[in-house]
């Protein structure tokens, strides 16, 4: 019955007058949330943050926004001056712009530089301007998996899993976590105190997913055979963008309550829902073979046999480095990372944030498709003109 009251209660909180701050504004997720809080809170102000401001995002709001004041601010996220001022009388940030790499193709400093330091001047800023909810968005490659490919089966939040990061983006993600954790309860210049949380989403896919579209077009290059990295064994269970960005929206709920901050804040949540678990390359085939695109039935080499060929691509590029940067397409910890079994549970988000996934599998995936077979003659006509 606690838990009933507590869903409900959640649910039940809004952001209504709240100024809201959202990093990465103009990406996958980040569009996908500012929409979310345009349809459903009564927001005081959104204040959409990015490196690059797309006019066309900006005017795609236009229809949902209400009598919310909608601000795009182009900037740098490791630009101190640029994020207090971005700051300055909001009471939620929600930390979402970082770069994705799991190809190791940008320099260190560039990653660290972004998803560190960006992240722990944005917490100092949110600090100075009397921010009181902080929302980081992490990521399951925080976990692992580690080089063993030890796998997970259904983990959770206190699931005790050895891992040493090889990815210069597991690690950065994860020391921003924690960073971010670390600044929870911090007194802020007006006596309040900062709240932050941590979400894990799984793999995110829907409609905008980039690298959805990168396997489609790989697909349409192979004569409609999308190719296949990852042996079917190797199960992860990918999640919405949609219940992604709701998790986000709950989130931020739960911590404007002063009642449950001291149960939500500080804390980490992973962030899955009902997609049935299935390898990466058995997911692309799901969405793309209603459009007509098949796959490989076995990996395109011996898995054994790929890793020596990463190793040997990896050791070259090592010794050219200091003539030249060449980048593997494939490495040992993306191979390791595609064939890994690797699920967890969203039952803690659930209990502490009230976070139940609003789209269903069937939703999910008819969204995604449909959305991919609009792309379909563009990325054919691409390839044709190649």
């Amino acid at each position: 019955m606690c838990f009933f009251f507590y869903c409900c209660f959640c649910t039940a909180m809004s952001l209504r007058g709240d100024v809201c701050v959202v990093t990465g504004g103009c990406g996958f997720l980040g569009q996908r949330l500012i929409r979310l809080l345009l349809e459903e809170e009564k927001t005081a102000e959104i204040r959409l943050l990015d490196k690059h401001v797309q006019p066309q995002i900006i005017q795609s709001l236009e229809g949902c926004r209400g009598d919310t004041k909608v601000v795009a601010l182009e900037g740098d996220i490791r630009d101190s001056d640029f994020l207090r001022s971005a700051c300055r009388g909001a009471s939620v940030v929600f930390h979402i712009a970082s770069i994705i790499d799991v190809q190791d193709s940008v320099e260190y400093s560039e990653i660290y530089g972004v998803n560190v330091r960006g992240t722990q001047l944005l917490l100092e800023a949110s600090i100075q301007e009397n921010v009181t909810s902080f929302i980081y968005t992490s990521t399951i490659e925080v976990m692992g998996p580690n080089p063993n490919g030890d796998p997970v089966i259904n983990g959770n939040e206190d699931t005790d899993y050895k891992c040493s990061l090889k990815f210069a983006y597991s690690k950065t993600k994860k020391e921003a976590e924690q960073r971010t954790l670390q600044a929870h309860g911090e007194i802020l210049p007006n006596g309040g105190q900062l709240a932050t949380c941590a979400l894990r989403p799984m793999y995110i896919y829907g409609e905008g997913c980039r690298f959805l579209l990168g396997h489609m077009r790989d697909g349409i290059q192979n004569r409609d055979v999308l190719l296949r990295m990852s042996v079917p064994e190797a199960r992860v269970n990918p999640v919405y963008v949609g219940n992604v960005a709701l998790a986000h929206l709950q989130a931020a709920r739960s911590l404007k309550d002063l009642q449950r901050r001291s149960v939500v804040g500080g804390n980490v949540y992973f962030i899955s829902d009902d997609t049935p678990p299935v390898s990466y390359s058995d997911f692309n085939h799901v969405v793309m073979s209603p459009l007509g695109l098949h796959i490989q039935d076995k990996p395109v080499l011996p898995l054994r046999l790929f890793y020596v060929i990463c190793f040997i691509m990896e050791m070259l590029s090592m010794m050219l480095r200091p003539f030249m940067r060449v980048i593997p397409p494939v490495n040992r910890q993306l191979l390791t990372m595609l064939n890994t079994p690797f699920t967890f549970s969203y039952q803690k988000a659930k209990r502490h944030i009230g976070y139940l996934p609003r789209y269903t599998w069937e939703e999910a995936r008819k969204r995604t498709t449909e959305w991919l077979a609009s792309e379909l003659p563009k990325e054919r006509e691409r390839f044709r003109a190649k």
